[in-house]
Formats: C-alpha cells, structure tokens, sequence
C-alpha cells in the first residue's frame, strides 16, 4: 500500500502541472508544499474557495462531505481541495493563482523575538527572519508554522509589508491544539521555529493612482483582526487618502484586544473610523458598545456599497453571513475579498463531533 501512495500523482489542469502526494494528503496540502498556489481560504471545508472540478479519479472525505460542498456540485464533478484525499493519480481542473500576490513562497527558519499577551487567550508572536533573507508579502496574507511530521498550522501575518523587520502573529488558544498550547504554555524567547509562506488570495488591492477609490471596509471577527491590521497600517501608514472603515466583532470587550491601539489611530487619522461591536456583552458592555453581529452593524451603516471594497476575515458563520447580505447592498461578488478561519485539517479531527 505504501508503494501505491508513493506513486500516486496530481495533475493539474490546464498548465498541467503534476504534484505528487504523500500518504493522508489532501489535495490543498500537496499543492502547498509544492508552493503552487491554488485558490483556498478556510482549510476547513466550509467557505467553497478551493472548488474545483474532478476530471478523472476518485477522492474521499476522512470526515464526511464538508459543508462547502452541495449534493449537486458533488454530483456533478467538483471537489473541495482543501479536504480531497485522492484514492489514486487524480487529474483536477483548477486555478492556479500567481499574479495576485506576485511574491515567493519560502521556507525560512526564524526565532522567537517576544510574546505579548493580548487577551486571556490571545498572544501576540513577534518572529524575525535571518538577515540574509527576503521575506516579501501582501497585507492580508497569512503563513504556516511548520510541526513535526509536515503538518502546518496558518497564521495571518499582522504586520504590514512596510515593517516587517519583526512578523508579528495573533494566537489564540484552542484547548488541546498543538502548536497554541505550546504558544502560551512552553514557548520563549529565542526559540528557534520554521515558517512557510506568504501564502493566500486574500490581499489588499491598492486602488489606481490616478482614480478617486471608494471606501474599504475591513471587516474582522476574533482575530480576524489580525490581517485586518496589516492592511489598516498599509493603508494608513502609506499616505492614502482612502476612506477606511473597521468593523470589529467580539463576544466581549475583552476580547477587542487591541482596542486602545486601534481608537489611537482613529484620533491620529481623519479619513479612519472604528466600529467595535459585541455579540454577548456582559454588564455594562452594552451601553459602551455597538452590540448585535458585527455583519449587522455593518448593513445597519451602508444602504449602498456598490463603490466600496471589503476586506473580511474570522469565523466561517460570519463569511456565510457577509457573503449573503452584502449583495444585497449592491456590493459586487469581485469586490468581497474574504478570509475565512478555520482549524487546520488534523487538528479538525482531533475535535469531538457535535
């Protein structure tokens, strides 16, 4: 049997590029690691980015059809790549993405420089890259942190392209996760780790020089605000004049945990303003705060949005919702850029079924 996985391809069309895979791959991670960029965002089988069409072949679910994936769409050809696992050389008519980003996939070794604790279950990370290397990414992007056995867990970069002498990362703890539990429990300074990256779509689109842009709309549920932060300082930070607006979806007010940080920058920006909004306010959270669904707020303050860009990352709910309810203020689908978190495909498995 191993003989057989050792043998078994991927062939992409239609630039025909052929991947080989290892044992348990899913189609997503054996593209990854051949640093082809396929079009993807949750890892988790729920959002539908990495839709493709089967040609020939067969793959299987380890979990069941994911939710990303209708009855219809499986009846008629197409797989969800991020969570595929062929059952034999496959051949996938697929996207491959380049010219999005127009930056290199690396794998660099980097250390632990500091660790911040944000929130009760967020940490900030701050990694920095050896000297001689040349770590090019977008605002918006994210990268994996490498573990034993070639698994990877993803994280958005929150620094911005400018300054990016130290990577930061946003945490957050998941009660028996791997790679978390070492962030807050083990991890230290001087800690030697190995990142892949920059990797993912999702990226902030500079507006032509010579037109007079719309507003972007960063929308961040969790710590969705992490790249959300990265493109809030491109933005700001750059000299754009760009109407600039963040809506920031919590359960508690502990968890907005930059919130001083952000409201700074309003004061110190005129063209920034900040929407933090709570869905489960305690005490007198409600009366300090926008409370509701942070897509709520966002179609209680724009009747039109047929000019605006959005720029949203969190929980896969919160894309569902956006993705349903933006339209519907005139927002045009290839102006929703989105970013939906997920747990990576092992640590998926790991969790008890509901």
């Amino acid at each position: 049997m191993q003989a057989h996985w050792a043998r078994m391809r991927i062939t992409l069309r239609p630039q025909n590029r052929v991947l080989e895979l290892s044992a348990g791959q899913t189609v997503l991670e054996a593209a990854l690691a051949a640093h082809v960029n396929l079009p993807h965002s949750c890892k988790g089988g729920n959002c539908g980015s990495c839709r493709a069409r089967l040609v020939e072949g067969r793959v299987h679910y380890p979990r069941g059809r994911p939710l990303g994936l209708t009855a219809e769409d499986a009846a008629a050809g197409y797989v969800l790549l991020c969570q595929a696992v062929p059952d034999g050389d496959l051949i996938v008519e697929a996207r491959e993405i380049r010219r999005v980003t127009d930056v290199e996939i690396k794998s660099l070794p980097c250390r632990v420089e500091r660790l911040e604790p944000m929130a009760p279950d967020v940490m900030a990370v701050f990694l920095r890259l050896p000297v001689v290397e040349d770590f090019r990414f977008r605002a918006g992007q994210y990268l994996d942190v490498m573990l034993p056995g070639g698994r990877r867990r993803s994280f958005s970069i929150a620094s911005p392209p400018h300054d990016a002498g130290l990577i930061e990362l946003h945490v957050r703890r998941v009660t028996g996760g791997e790679f978390t539990v070492q962030v807050f429990d083990s991890l230290k300074p001087g800690a030697l780790l190995r990142i892949e990256g920059p990797m993912g779509q999702f990226v902030y689109r500079d507006p032509p020089p010579d037109e007079e842009p719309g507003p972007a709309i960063l929308i961040a549920g969790g710590t969705g605000f992490s790249p959300a932060k990265s493109i809030m300082r491109h933005v700001l930070e750059t000299g754009s004049r760009r109407p600039l607006f963040l809506y920031w979806g919590a359960r508690h007010e502990v968890d907005l945990y930059e919130d001083a940080w952000v409201r700074e920058r309003v004061a110190r920006f005129p063209s920034f303003r900040y929407v933090p909004v709570l869905s489960a306010p305690a005490g007198g959270e409600a009366a300090k705060y926008r409370t509701g669904l942070v897509h709520e707020a966002v179609l209680e303050d724009f009747a039109e949005l047929g000019s605006a860009e959005v720029y949203a990352a969190g929980p896969p709910a919160m894309i569902a919702a956006l993705r349903a309810s933006l339209p519907a203020r005139g927002l045009p689908p290839g102006q929703l850029y989105f970013d939906s978190f997920e747990y990576a495909p092992d640590a998926l498995a790991k969790l008890p079924r509901q």
